[in-house]
């Protein structure tokens, strides 16, 4: 009885039920439905593509790899902010808010390609630009005390993988070499970003 009591404990399970597994339920009931109404079989919604296509597993492996960084940069932002190691300081879960938010929009353009099919890809660019001069500016002494030349790497490699990816037809390479450029580029500013955002996590001294 003792240990059903330790398990059984009433806030805990209503937070588990209530707050997660509703939500993700409905979530997937909702995407299932959503992609059966659009044309979608269950088979192409529920199965991974490499298993669709009988191809193999590391197919798309270091894109994939690409997305879990930004993901990891996200989740890592999401939970300071949550969690709120920096009491008193609005400042520095702003900073965590607003990079969580980036990181995530560049997890979902990468998963779904959405500055290559469905959103015009200067304009998109463009917003990510503004972006990420929006936190320097507003952020910039937060950004020297924690580790400005990983802030700015970052985005150097991120600024030369979109130039590559808008000029690519200007390059007298072979179409290969230049997607292996503008990806290694992309592939590196995101490892290097989640560093970033790992020691942003962790910076000890809270500041308004």
């Amino acid at each position: 009885m003792l240990i059903l009591k330790q398990v059984f404990i009433t806030r805990k399970v209503l937070i588990s039920i209530l707050c997660v597994a509703i939500p993700a339920l409905l979530f997937y009931a909702l995407s299932v439905f959503m992609l059966t109404s659009s044309g979608f079989t269950l088979a192409e919604i529920l199965r991974d593509p490499a298993q669709q296509t009988g191809l193999s597993s590391f197919l798309g492996f270091v894109s994939n790899i690409g997305v879990w960084l930004w993901v990891s940069s996200a989740a890592i932002c999401f939970y300071s902010v949550v969690t709120n190691p920096w009491a008193g300081s609005k400042s520095l879960s702003e900073f965590m808010l607003l990079m969580g938010l980036l990181s995530l929009l560049l997890a979902v353009d990468d998963f779904f390609l959405l500055h290559e099919r469905y959103v015009y890809q200067k304009g998109i660019f463009l917003f990510y630009a503004i972006c990420a001069l929006t936190l320097l500016i507003r952020h910039y002494r937060k950004i020297m005390k924690i580790d400005a030349f990983t802030f700015l790497f970052a985005g150097l490699l991120l600024a030369c993988s979109v130039e590559i990816d808008i000029n690519q037809r200007k390059f007298p390479f072979e179409y290969a070499y230049v997607q292996l450029m503008e990806e290694g580029f992309k592939f590196v500013g995101a490892a290097i970003w989640l560093f970033f955002v790992g020691q942003a996590a962790s910076f000890p001294r809270p500041e308004n």
